[in-house]
């Protein structure tokens, strides 16, 4: 029985040794190839490989890296300033505010110190008022009997011994004020001082020197240096120049 592979080899041997020109033009093509190939070889021999060319660094790429990198960092050191500032000025913000707080509560409290102090000296003033005149008023109450019992005498034994009771009335009311720290301003005899007296004439006397109180129609009162009220008086003139007090 006949082989199928052999006789399918067969007929393509006999085939191809029919075909025309088939051998020469694969010799050719075989021979160009082989021709082709040192060149080949040589310039894949000069080439670099793949890794070789994967890992040759490229002088563009690490600046072009570079300055994004820079450019990166300062905008990021601008983000991270700003962010920095406005914390900054929002804590100076707070700051302010509760500072601003604190000066308020102050004022406030201050204030109601001040109003307290106020209202507590005024009451005091009124209460020391008050206590000074109730101690004048219990300090004049006998002169007051005395002259009511001065009056009823006179009115019952006629004027006989009225003036000796008026006199002793008078001498304990004076007496009563001075207690109080109340002095009388008689300065007959003194030199003037307008500050104590007020002169309401003159008088010619050549024996006394000039602005001599010659004569009171007025006493005058006053409590330490304040004059509660001046003196009345009349001044001479026509004398001699008075002499200035010995310092």
């Amino acid at each position: 029985m006949a082989d199928p592979k052999k006789d399918n080899a067969t007929s393509n041997a006999s085939h191809e040794s029919q075909a025309p020109g088939n051998g020469d033009a694969w010799g050719t093509v075989h021979d160009q190839a082989e021709s082709a190939s040192p060149a080949a070889g040589e310039g894949a021999g000069n080439a670099p490989s793949g890794q070789e060319a994967a890992d040759a660094p490229a002088a563009g790429d690490d600046a072009s890296e570079d300055v994004l990198d820079a450019t990166l960092e300062a905008e990021a050191a601008a983000v991270i300033e700003e962010a920095l500032n406005e914390a900054d000025a929002e804590a100076d913000a707070q700051g302010a505010q509760q500072e601003a707080a604190e000066w308020k509560d102050k004022y406030v409290r201050l204030h109601a110190e001040w109003d307290t102090y106020r209202r507590r000296q005024k009451e005091q003033a009124a209460t020391q008022k008050a206590l000074a005149a109730e101690k004048l008023v219990s300090s004049l109450i006998p002169v007051i009997d005395d002259l009511e019992r001065s009056i009823d005498y006179a009115q019952k034994n006629g004027e006989e011994g009225l003036l000796g009771g008026v006199e002793a009335v008078l001498s304990k009311f004076v007496d009563t004020l001075k207690k109080d720290g109340v002095e009388v301003i008689d300065p007959k005899g003194q030199a003037f001082d307008a500050l104590e007296a007020q002169a309401v004439g003159t008088v010619d006397d050549a024996t006394q020197p000039d602005e001599t109180v010659a004569d009171v129609y007025q006493k005058g009162y006053k409590i330490g240096a304040k004059v509660l009220r001046p003196a009345m008086v009349t001044v001479t003139q026509g004398g001699p120049k008075r002499p200035k007090p010995e310092e």
